[in-house]
């Protein structure tokens, strides 16, 4: 009887454990700081980290930060007068987070309901290819996890695998900075590719909107948006896909 009630009761503190960890949302931010070799500045795009945060922390949600390279990962769209921009800098638990973030090796997929992808040119250059952040979001998401990027965010997408073989992205509906805001931005020849492109290479069923109309795509626990305008409701639709 005394063994019967020790099982019961680990079974409850490990589901309670297990419910604990998995109220927890990994965010990646670039680590690259330059575009190509104009000599500009980038790194990760400020409220494509900051308004996404806003929602899902509001929800009850604890946001941990890694980036390829770890430590203080480069900031752009550096824009105080944004509130919520203003909110996430200015606090203190999370601006130490970010200004020290993990390194893909010190992270626990397991312990993440879901990984987001923030955007920032600077996406475009180191988070490609880096396969520890691919065998990362891999493993978040066939732990019936959710998936999400924003903006340039997707790059991060583009080359990862699932254990049968097939793109994450492949056969799925997707969103991303498009061929024309690149244009406007006049990067096209900067990118090491356009975003758009790739993501329709890989097999995504692409979907777009105007330049900087907010276009969110949901399809099969994949969440992306497509420019800074989209990165809030980005965060609903974590908010919303978790809770299903």
């Amino acid at each position: 009887m005394k063994m019967k009630w020790l099982l019961a009761a680990l079974l409850v503190m490990s589901s309670g454990l297990l419910k604990a960890q998995k109220m927890k949302i990994l965010f990646v931010v670039t680590s690259h700081a330059t575009k190509g070799s104009t000599g500009e500045k980038t790194g990760y795009f400020l409220g494509e980290v900051s308004h996404p945060w806003k929602v899902l922390t509001a929800a009850g949600y604890e946001i941990d930060f890694v980036s390829p390279e770890g430590g203080n990962p480069p900031v752009d769209g550096f824009d105080l007068s944004d509130p919520v921009n203003k909110e996430f800098w200015e606090n203190g638990k999370y601006h130490d987070k970010i200004s020290h973030s993990m390194k893909p090796s010190q992270v626990h997929p397991e312990e993440y309901a879901a990984i987001y992808y923030a955007g920032g040119h600077g996406a475009m250059w180191d988070l490609p290819e880096n396969k520890e952040l691919a065998a990362i979001t891999a493993k978040i998401y066939e732990a019936k996890g959710v998936v999400a990027a924003d903006c340039h965010g997707p790059a991060g997408l583009v080359n990862i695998k699932l254990s049968n073989g097939q793109y994450l992205i492949a056969g799925k509906k997707i969103n991303g900075f498009s061929n024309e805001e690149e244009e406007i931005v006049k990067l096209t020849k900067v990118v090491p590719f356009l975003l758009e492109d790739k993501l329709k290479e890989r097999g995504g069923i692409y979907e777009k909107s105007g330049p900087w109309q907010q276009h969110v795509t949901v399809d099969q626990r994949l969440i992306t948006g497509q420019n800074p305008q989209s990165a809030k409701e980005v965060g609903e639709a974590i908010k919303a896909e978790l809770k299903k």
